[in-house]
């Protein structure tokens, strides 16, 4: 049994049984028998495979972790959340997300006036909605129609400016007025990638100096009252523990010190989102050194401790872990295409009756390399090798040679890979970083995984199935599309194994895990690759699964008018070149153009067939 890593970032949601990865939740579905049920129906591509209820589960973990801490300490202020929007915007992740924590303090965070839109329709009369980045008039605005509308709406105040903005539209507007939350600009800061989002230089926030002023501010435009909530963020995915204890004694001793200055309505600190998931699949590159217990009984113990210092009642606790939430919830499976080396084989050798004395002597070394010499002969196969390319660009062997020398290395490492796995971990690592395959995913990285392009963020990959064998072959990832950053590359640091399989003859599917946060919303159309056909697995009250919400890849049609295209001119376009065309009588381009239009009206993957497929059309 060979689990990926499955153990350190699987959390429980996924787990191997009959070499296959299967759902841990109900009837326990195969991921590969939920793809091939979905490709039986004509859709090829890579998939977006969403399972709901791990958005209850991770929704479910953190209110119970903090309700646990809050009754071990004897925490009198209350527990409440926000998913922020910005994180995953899709229905389709946000409508169950809604369902799922309808009976909770669970609500939503905006970001834009789009966001808030969102927010305003579906979010549950009650529950909180946050308004989080800069605004302008018509965003501030948008929240005092969300107070007339019954919604329990906090905004934000990033600057003074804004501020300004909301006294000026609460005297045109009038009551209900909107919550008001100061973001507080705190010297402490996360580390890593997104610690720049924290810490006294970033980009939100107000300072010392402009939190007094705003407090004189409200209590000038009588607001004070409606000044209920700080807020702070100091970043993203936060790996470590102790920059979030240091942030919480210093927010709450603003909030002690804010609350001493007038601010009686101040009840709520705001530690925004940084709860970090485990997108490790080796247990050297942790990405957390804390678990969610530890995080919550932290949070709750700390601003206890200062309230009670203070003398100040505890305050509400709100997070906004986007992240935690919806990672979990989405996989991405991409078919590979190819292996490149898959061509070379035995059956490709051309060897002469005469052939060049290197090619002979690998040859033999092919033929006698054993486990004791492995190292040795790979050793001198590869030396052979730059020897023989010398060779050929001198002009002194042909390109028949050049083949057979490539072939004869390739079967050579091959051999030596498989006689070596028995061996020391490291002392085969060399070898394998210098060998490895390269494997062809039906999929766009600037797509669907466009934090590995743009952060080098890591995300757990496995197959789908073959578990119950080793995995030998050192991989590296490449997509289809023509961008040389489209690859993620073998690293002997973590080093990613994958079988070696005979595509022609079999399918072979990976998956992508962890990918529910931001992936989809930041992908990009490099070269017009759109969002992969998408799908929700859930279960009825059998624990059976379904399959619904079946959403296709966008065509090649609505891409392009996307992109603000004139599809009706680029058809006229196409079809007038067509008969204009001396090569093509009329019956024919009509049959050209019913095969143009299939094309536009599919989505630009490519259309690869299950061996099924393969069979029916060798039978044609």
């Amino acid at each position: 049994m060979y689990d990926f890593g499955l153990e350190i970032w699987g959390n429980g949601d996924f787990v191997i049984e009959e070499g296959k990865v299967k759902v841990n939740f109900a009837s326990k579905p195969a991921l590969v028998d939920i793809v091939n049920q979905v490709r039986t129906k004509g859709f090829k591509g890579p998939l977006l495979i969403r399972f709901p209820h791990l958005i209850k589960k991770q929704i479910d973990e953190i209110f119970s972790h903090f309700y646990r801490a809050s009754k071990e300490y004897k925490y009198s202020g209350g527990f409440k959340a926000v998913f922020p929007l910005k994180v995953n915007q899709f229905p389709n992740f946000i409508l169950p997300l809604i369902e799922c924590s309808k009976d909770l303090d669970y609500g939503l965070e905006a970001g834009s006036k789009a966001e808030l839109i969102i927010a305003m329709t579906y979010n549950i009369k009650g529950h909180p909605i946050t308004v989080n980045g800069f605004k302008d008039r018509e965003l501030i605005s948008l929240g005092f129609i969300a107070a007339a509308m019954g919604h329990d709406i906090t905004l934000t105040i990033e600057g003074l400016n804004e501020l300004e903005t909301i006294i000026k539209v609460a005297s045109e507007m009038g009551e209900p007025y909107p919550k008001i939350g100061l973001r507080v600009r705190l010297h402490s800061s996360g580390i890593g990638v997104w610690a720049k989002s924290g810490g006294i230089n970033s980009k939100f926030g107000l300072t010392s100096s402009e939190l007094l002023e705003a407090v004189d501010m409200l209590q000038e435009s009588n607001l004070i009252s409606e000044f209920t909530m700080i807020h702070f963020h100091i970043g993203s995915q936060i790996s470590d523990i102790s920059p979030l204890k240091k942030a919480l004694r210093e927010a709450g001793n603003i909030y002690a010190g804010l609350r001493k200055m007038g601010a009686t309505n101040l009840k709520a600190i705001n530690m925004g989102g940084g709860l970090a998931v485990e997108y490790s699949q080796h247990p050297n590159f942790a990405n957390r050194n804390y678990t969610l217990e530890e995080f919550s009984n932290d949070v709750i113990f700390l601003i206890k401790d200062i309230s009670i210092s203070k003398g100040e009642p505890e305050p509400d606790i709100f997070i906004e872990s986007g992240r935690f939430i919806s990672a979990n919830h989405a996989v991405l499976i991409a078919p590979v295409l190819e292996l490149f080396s898959q061509e070379y084989d035995e059956d490709a050798l051309r060897l002469k009756e005469k052939n060049p004395p290197l090619i002979e002597e690998l040859k033999e070394l092919l033929s006698s390399i054993r486990e004791k010499n492995a190292i040795e002969y790979l050793h001198d196969a590869l030396d052979h090798m730059e020897s023989l390319l010398t060779l050929f660009d001198l002009g002194y062997i042909d390109l028949q040679d050049r083949s057979n020398t490539e072939v004869l290395v390739h079967l050579i490492i091959k051999k030596s890979v498989e006689l070596l796995k028995s061996r020391n971990h490291h002392e085969i690592m060399d070898i394998q970083d210098r060998v490895q395959e390269r494997y062809l995913l039906n999929f766009s990285i600037f797509q669907s995984l466009p934090d590995y392009w743009g952060l080098d963020q890591r995300f757990p990959v496995m197959p789908l199935d073959r578990l119950d064998q080793k995995a030998k072959r050192s991989a590296s990832l490449w997509d289809i599309t023509c961008d040389s950053d489209g690859e993620i590359e073998f690293n002997k640091n973590r080093p990613l194994f994958l079988h070696d399989v005979d595509i022609k003859k079999e399918d072979y599917f990976l998956g992508f895990f962890l990918i529910g946060a931001y992936q989809e919303i930041l992908g990009m159309r490099h070269n017009l690759f759109t969002h992969p056909t998408e799908l929700s697995v859930v279960f009825d009250e059998k624990d059976e699964m379904k399959v619904v919400n079946l959403l296709e890849s966008q065509s090649i049609w609505d891409v392009l008018d996307d992109l603000d295209y004139d599809i009706r001119d680029v058809e006229k376009i196409m079809k007038l070149n067509l008969e204009e065309s001396p090569f093509v009588d009329e019956q024919k381009q009509k049959s050209i153009m019913g095969k143009l239009y299939l094309i536009l009206s599919e989505n630009g993957y490519l259309r690869t067939m299950t061996n099924g497929d393969n069979k029916n059309e060798q039978n044609n």
